[in-house]
């Protein structure tokens, strides 16, 4: 099976999460990707030591590249890399601001060198503007982009549990290559590509920014439920478990209110009528909801939401996702040979078969890479 990035070669500088998304995205769809590591590796391969004495991030994220250890301010190093890229149609790169150029590796530069070469610059704030000097770590930027003040319990502002901040400047970073590299497909030429942490998040914050701009309010905090739609939360059964309820309009409240709460009058009646009206009367409505879901157990709820056609889902711990029937995994080699089986890639190839390459240990195609591309 041949690979929609087979024959591309992606060298990425990089280390903990952001550009290692990226890298790890396009050595699943096969391209040949070369991580340059410092001698003590990335550090995040110290982040935990939870799957066979690997760190869960590391694991996730770099599977199926080569492990080059090179010093870019080493002379010789510095020249090995400059023939890698000469060759290479994909240079990333999220060292602090202004590294890689110093070290004689800046984007414009490269391209110049390279002019089918596209390049990746990944940056916490951008790369002008006071905050581009300023270091960007994942939770930093949660705060900066207003995310934590919208997110969590009504007590105080929250913390995403992943790192999204990461996790979507990658996968942007992925998606502006495989745009560079359709472009590159008609006009022969690379491009430049600037992605940072803050602009993933800031994007994503657009609706709860247009209604504060267009309303003076900011969403409230309200753990699991939702800001402008009423009922959508958590509600608990008489057994302990937690049910995630989502009615979208008119029609789905009036089917729940005949079919689930038994209560066919209750969109007529007042403070329950319009979606508007709900959010205002939110703890009423939300009482109504939680008095019925109390007499339930967690499969009778089910079934009576199922009857109504209601959105439901369960409020699941990682012990439930670890079994959860829609849950795709697939297996991975780790350094010392044993496997890891990761949650499978997002995007299912129809009638392709899934592999992934192992995670490489630190160097481990560092002798194989400097025969390769000697002077």
């Amino acid at each position: 099976m041949v690979k929609p990035l087979a024959g591309l070669l992606v060298v990425s500088l990089e280390q903990a999460v952001a550009a290692p998304y990226c890298a790890s995205r396009l050595a699943d769809a096969g391209a040949r990707v070369i991580k340059i590591e410092r001698a003590e590796g990335d550090f995040a391969r110290g982040y935990d030591t939870a799957v066979g004495g690997n760190s869960s991030y590391f694991v996730w994220l770099n599977r199926g590249k080569e492990s080059l250890v090179a010093d870019i301010k080493d002379p010789d190093d510095a020249a090995l890399l400059h023939r890698l890229l000469e060759k290479a149609d994909v240079f990333i790169q999220n060292l602090a601001p202004g590294a890689a150029a110093r070290s004689g590796f800046g984007s414009a530069a490269l391209r110049t060198r390279n002019p089918r070469l596209i390049t990746v610059d990944i940056s916490g704030y951008g790369e002008s503007g006071e905050y581009a000097t300023m270091k960007a770590y994942d939770l930093l930027v949660q705060a900066e982009a207003g995310l934590a003040m919208v997110t969590g319990h009504p007590a105080g502002p929250g913390r995403v549990g992943i790192s999204v901040a990461d996790i979507g400047c990658g996968m942007n970073a992925y998606t502006g290559v495989l745009e560079a590299l359709l472009e590159r497909a008609i006009t022969g030429r690379g491009k430049g590509l600037q992605v940072s942490l803050f602009d993933a998040v800031a994007d994503w914050m657009n609706v709860p920014l247009l209604y504060f701009e267009g309303t003076g309010k900011t969403p409230q905090r309200l753990g699991l439920a939702h800001p402008s739609i009423c009922p959508y939360g958590a509600f608990g059964t008489k057994d302990g478990a937690l049910v995630l309820i989502a009615i979208q309009n008119e029609r789905e409240w009036a089917t729940f209110c005949a079919k689930f709460l038994d209560d066919a009058d209750l969109p007529r009646k007042p403070g329950f009528e319009t979606n508007n009206i709900r959010v205002a009367n939110r703890p009423t409505v939300d009482a109504r909801v939680a008095e019925t879901f109390a007499t339930l157990t967690r499969d009778e709820a089910a079934a009576k939401l199922r009857a109504a056609n209601t959105a439901y889902g369960f409020v699941n711990d990682l012990a439930a996702l670890g079994h959860h029937p829609a849950l795709r995994r697939t297996a991975v080699g780790l350094p010392n040979g044993d496997i890891a089986h990761i949650v499978a890639p997002a995007v299912v190839r129809v009638g392709e078969s899934l592999e992934l390459g192992p995670v490489p240990a630190i160097g481990q195609n560092s002798a194989a890479i400097r025969t390769e591309f000697a002077a």
